[in-house]
């Protein structure tokens, strides 16, 4: 395909207008970048967000509960009088390593368009039935809980009427609730881990509130029917999480929504020869969210798979001004020390830390690998030598951690800083 180059330099374009680009581009904007563009293959801005009508977002950023359109409404709003440009209906095809995107539109058709900097915010998508191979034969009825959402609260079309779940990731415990509130009846949540892999709070309004029971240790091991789903057989599964013979259970249904994992959405950071973490499946960035391309950020589902985002719009700001400051001429330099996942935890973001960037400190967010309770400690060491310990009385999977390490422990460190979950017994 051949593409038109665009004569015009922006200072920083933006891919992606959900709640991740939004942030980003208003605080590029605030620390100076003068021309920003957002690029947004949607008809509208707001992202994953206009499909989330209910509650629950904005309580750590607004101090207030709103819904997923509400939050990103303030976002969008925010826009007016900024001089921020924003494409919609826009297909970014490829960016390369030297700040050229490629964009083709109705409107504009192919462009390459010249960055100063660039961030990336294209959000994640789904894992579907092919990613997990579930056996069975293939009739309709089988969605994943996200496009369900979206038929449901955008489309206004109804899905199905008696409903079987698998996975408990918080969108599939919110369409649980909200195929009930619609009048279907959710025979159960099906869980392959002995732990539920979402919010403790949506657990106990989307299920325990409406009666829906929750199985964990069980998997789907048979989808029946021919034009539409007819039954899902579900047996327990041993701790491989192999099925176990003799534990099967057959539910009646005509609908399976699927949520089981979210995958950050890499396919042009990929294609940019950009690095990726093994364990995140998104960007290896640095504190101020610059990937290992100088000059391209990342910021929010596409680094790493959040589960409020308020987290996503922190993070996001702190991408947008840092690639400002690039625009502008600055650099962050200095020796990084990398970050690593110790006993009990499973990522941690940023990967890399450039303590003489790190302004008076940097939060590292990371997920545990099991639940746990009780005295805890989070541990924070460089070379085996505790750097900084955390208190906490219960860590869970589904729940994003985070602590702040202040720039005069990472001072302290040399070459890395190990992560782990420390039980304390009395």
């Amino acid at each position: 395909m051949s593409c038109a180059v665009n004569s015009g330099m922006y200072d920083v374009i933006v891919i992606g207008g959900g709640p991740a680009g939004l942030a980003a581009a208003l605080a590029a904007r605030e620390a100076g970048a003068q021309r920003v563009l957002i690029l947004e293959r949607d008809g509208e801005l707001g992202g994953i967000l206009n499909q989330c009508i209910h509650n629950g977002f904005g309580l750590h950023y607004f101090k207030e509960e709103l819904t997923g359109p509400e939050y990103a409404g303030r976002f969008i709003a925010r826009l007016a009088g900024t001089g921020i440009e924003v494409r919609l209906n826009t297909m970014v095809l490829d960016i390369t390593r030297d700040r050229q995107v490629c964009a083709v539109s109705r409107q504009y058709g192919c462009q390459m368009l010249q960055s100063r900097a660039i961030v990336l915010a294209m959000g994640c998508r789904e894992r579907t039935r092919g990613a997990i191979g579930i056996p069975g034969t293939r009739p309709a009825g089988i969605f994943t809980a996200g496009t369900a959402q979206r038929y449901v609260n955008m489309e206004g079309y109804m899905v199905g009427r008696r409903v079987l779940i698998l996975g408990s990731g918080d969108i599939g415990l919110i369409m649980a609730r909200r195929m009930t509130l619609e009048g279907a009846k959710v025979l159960a949540c099906i869980e392959v881990m002995p732990y539920s892999g979402g919010l403790n709070r949506n657990i106990v309004q989307c299920l325990q509130d409406f009666d829906i029971p929750l199985y964990l240790s069980h998997t789907i091991v048979d989808i029946r029917g021919e034009r539409r789903v007819e039954k899902a057989v579900v047996a327990r599964v041993d701790e491989h999480r192999r099925p176990i013979p003799g534990t099967e259970i057959g539910f009646d249904c005509d609908t399976i929504l699927l949520s089981v994992g979210l995958i950050p959405e890499n396919e042009l950071t990929r294609t940019a020869g950009i690095p990726l973490d093994g364990r995140t499946k998104g960007a290896y960035v640095y504190e101020n969210m610059e990937t290992r391309a100088p000059g391209i950020f990342a910021c929010g589902n596409v680094v790493h798979v959040h589960d409020l985002v308020d987290y996503v719009t922190a993070e996001s700001q702190r991408a947008g001004a840092a690639a400002a400051r690039f625009a502008a001429g600055a650099r962050a330099e200095g020796p990084a020390l990398t970050v690593e996942n110790g006993a009990g935890v499973s990522y941690t973001v940023p990967q890399a830390i450039r303590p003489a960037a790190a302004g008076k400190g940097v939060d590292i967010f990371f997920r545990v690998r099991a639940v746990y309770s009780g005295d805890l400690r989070i541990v924070a060491e460089s070379g085996g030598a505790p750097l900084a310990a955390f208190r906490r009385e219960h860590l869970a999977p589904g729940e994003m951690e985070h602590i702040t390490l202040p720039k005069a422990l990472l001072d302290k460190a040399a070459g890395s800083i190990t992560m782990r979950i420390e039980e304390v017994h009395s």
